[in-house]
């Protein structure tokens, strides 16, 4: 979920979030634990991971603990026009982390607009890891806007990277899957935030229903396939009204961290999480 981002601060701010944001995310334990599946690591293929403060980053993280391989998407060019702009060497970062929990790891600078785009993501992917068996959908495309002054450009922009490419790749993911039966894994964040955000949350929209429509469609591969609205979490683009706001309204008084989703991702890719199909989960704190 998105709120307005009035108040966002700037890319001169952005180390100062980053650290700011970290501190928050160690308030929340992450501890190693096996993923449970027989065998050498399977692979998961995370999308949206651009920044080390990001959701993406952090399932990105918990996976690799839990005794994933990752491949993992980012397009620079989407952060360098945000607000809070691009984070010079966050690839590198992120990988060496990854490696650092004992993971085969390989980042794919990749444009959800490009419709070829996910037939290539899994090319690389399997080329160099093997066949993916878990697909984690954290990419996005978010710029606030409302009914009045969205442009259709934007509309366009917002559905081809948060519906269309959610779709291609989870049909890439459906003629490629040869895993053994009941261990792929199809998971989509999502945001049910619309107001002054039209087009991201519109498209959010379309997400879910693709994403719900999976775990009918490849039920026979023996994949589940289930949607994260994880709230509001702070990953830098909150302003310190946003953050007031968002704890006043969350029972547990506290901000939603990377970790809160990743947890639940790393559940539900495990063998405990097998049974758990077809579902929106909020995974928000309480916030209303």
């Amino acid at each position: 979920m998105r709120l307005p981002s009035t108040g966002r601060s700037g890319s001169d701010k952005y180390a100062c979030l980053v650290r700011a944001v970290r501190e928050r995310s160690h308030a929340v334990t992450d501890t190693k634990e096996d993923h449970g599946f027989a065998g050498s690591r399977p692979l998961a293929l995370v999308t949206g991971v651009g920044r080390t403060v990001g959701i993406g980053a952090g399932i990105a993280r918990r996976l690799a603990a839990s005794g994933w391989n990752i491949a993992f998407t980012y397009w620079a060019p989407y952060d360098q026009r945000m607000a809070w702009g691009a984070e010079h060497g966050a690839t590198d970062a992120i990988t060496r982390e990854l490696t650092g929990h004992g993971a085969d790891t390989m980042a794919i600078e990749a444009d959800l607009t490009d419709p070829d785009a996910p037939a290539r993501i899994f090319d690389e992917a399997e080329r160099r890891l093997g066949g993916v068996t878990a697909l984690v959908m954290s990419h996005c495309e978010s710029v606030d806007s409302g009914l009045l002054d969205t442009t259709v450009e934007s509309f366009d922009r917002h559905f081809a990277v948060n519906a269309r490419a959610t779709w291609l790749l989870i049909r890439e993911f459906g003629r490629r899957f040869t895993g053994v039966h009941g261990s792929g894994r199809v998971i989509s964040l999502t945001s049910d935030h619309t107001v002054g955000n039209l087009p991201y949350g519109a498209s959010k929209g379309a997400l879910d229903r693709i994403t719900i429509a999976a775990a009918r469609e490849l039920a026979g591969l023996g994949v589940t396939a289930n949607v994260i609205n994880p709230g509001p979490v702070d990953t830098g683009w909150m302003s310190e009204d946003v953050r007031e706001h968002v704890r006043r309204q969350t029972p547990l008084d506290r901000l939603g961290a990377p970790q809160d989703t990743a947890h639940l991702v790393d559940f539900l890719c495990s063998p405990k999480g097998q049974w758990i199909n077809g579902q929106l989960l909020m995974s928000n704190g309480g916030f209303a």
